[in-house]
């Protein structure tokens, strides 16, 4: 590797690291104003679920429209404009004279969330071919480190007195920021990706492929569910069951970014160690375990700790997912990319439309033990996770792997 390809590679990863910030701290300007946005607009419980969903369903959306944006401008542009727009609108809803505006900005922020999704996760399955090893959980280490900034952010701003338009407009800023310092970092062609490029009438994926992409899906449905159940109502959790105040209210969420960011830092290290198969079991049981702690917490600093070992557990399973599913298509991760968010959207509206329902007719408790059953089942998939050679575009067989495409266990 020559210095200039080298320091590309670098700048690669330092700018799909930012780009995961910026997401995360977008997300945890959203989760943890649900309350203080609930107040100021006047809406129910049920409400905020309803724009939950919505918020969801666009996400959805934006996921297959930032694919076809990759395809035509690249990753980066994508996820550049991608971040830029959500920041935009959470200058939208901080401002937002009333519901129907602020209803408008939640569907944007969603579309823009889903763009992000595919152009980022797309870049970031790149890099990591290229550095021929695990690292995709780095990355997500740095989407929940931004996520506790946000948090402590927030609730810091609330114990000043600030009102929510002031807080969201001091994420927006932050968020922005960081987009304007990404940049383009072009990454030489690897003998993987080069020989896997499917030719345009055969970029989307055999049934060979989807078959082996549904137990990563149903993982990352699953994580997906107890990520959005604690993410998107722990605040609304605290303050309305446990009765915590709204400076108090966000350190559940901080607290489980804080377990994800100690998760994930070590989740590399631990793959190369033990192996996929193991990390996905240890981390279902834990997150099972921490998400009962969690619907039978006495008072809110229980709920706390108990979110923070929620993160710990799952911390892992979303970067395997993505890691995994990349690589049935390393030719075109992309492709592959935007179906597999198709569970992740399906979890966030199973785990934020039930939850924030359960909320709202005032039984928290048992939106946080049903995903502590769900973690359960993971174990049964860990096995899925063995590293296989990728699916070739222009043959029934699978291809020999070689060292840029496995996990090294």
């Amino acid at each position: 590797m020559t210095p200039s390809v080298g320091g590309s590679l670098t700048g690669a990863r330092r700018g799909t690291a930012t780009v995961f910030a910026a997401q995360g701290m977008a997300v945890a300007a959203v989760s943890t104003t649900v309350p203080a946005v609930e107040g100021r607009l006047g809406l129910s419980s049920l409400a905020m679920t309803v724009l939950t969903i919505a918020l969801t369903l666009a996400a959805g959306v934006g996921s297959f429209a930032g694919l076809a944006a990759v395809r035509r401008w690249g990753p980066v542009a994508v996820m550049r404009a991608a971040v830029l727009t959500a920041a935009a609108t959470l200058l939208s809803v901080a401002w937002a004279p009333g519901r129907a505006t602020a209803s408008t900005a939640y569907v944007l922020f969603g579309l823009a969330l889903g763009a992000i999704d595919v152009s980022v996760n797309t870049r970031a399955a790149t890099v990591e071919r290229h550095y021929g090893r695990s690292i995709l959980s780095s990355f997500y280490a740095a989407w929940s480190a931004a996520g506790v900034a946000a948090a402590l952010l927030t609730a810091g701003l609330s114990r000043l007195g600030w009102p929510v338009p002031y807080v969201l407009t001091a994420h927006a800023v932050l968020v922005a920021l960081l987009a304007l310092t990404v940049r383009p970092h072009a990454l030489a062609p690897t003998p993987s990706s080069s020989s896997a490029r499917p030719a345009p009438h055969d970029e989307v994926p055999g049934r060979r492929v989807w078959a082996r992409l549904v137990p990563f899906g149903v993982v990352l449905l699953v994580a997906y569910v107890v990520d959005s159940t604690v993410s998107a109502w722990s605040t609304a959790y605290l303050h309305q069951t446990l009765g915590a105040s709204l400076a108090a209210a966000p350190l559940a969420y901080a607290a489980y970014q804080t377990g994800t960011v100690t998760g994930r830092a070590g989740a590399d290290l631990m793959v190369r160690r033990v192996g996929p198969v193991a990390v996905v079991r240890a981390a279902a049981l834990l997150a099972a375990v921490a998400l009962t702690g969690l619907a039978v917490a006495p008072s809110w600093p229980y709920a706390v700790v108990a979110a923070c070992c929620a993160g710990l557990g799952v911390a892992a399973l979303t970067p395997l997912c993505v890691a995994a599913a990349g690589r049935l298509r390393p030719g075109a991760p992309e492709t592959v990319l935007a179906r597999l968010n198709v569970f992740n959207y399906v979890g966030v509206l199973v785990g934020a439309g039930a939850s924030g329902g359960l909320g709202a007719t005032g039984h928290f408790r048992i939106a946080y033990a049903i995903p502590a059953a769900l973690a359960v089942t993971l174990v049964l998939t860990a096995r899925f996770f063995r590293p296989t050679a990728p699916e070739s575009p222009h043959a029934g067989t699978p291809r020999r792997p070689d060292s840029a495409h496995v996990l090294s266990p």
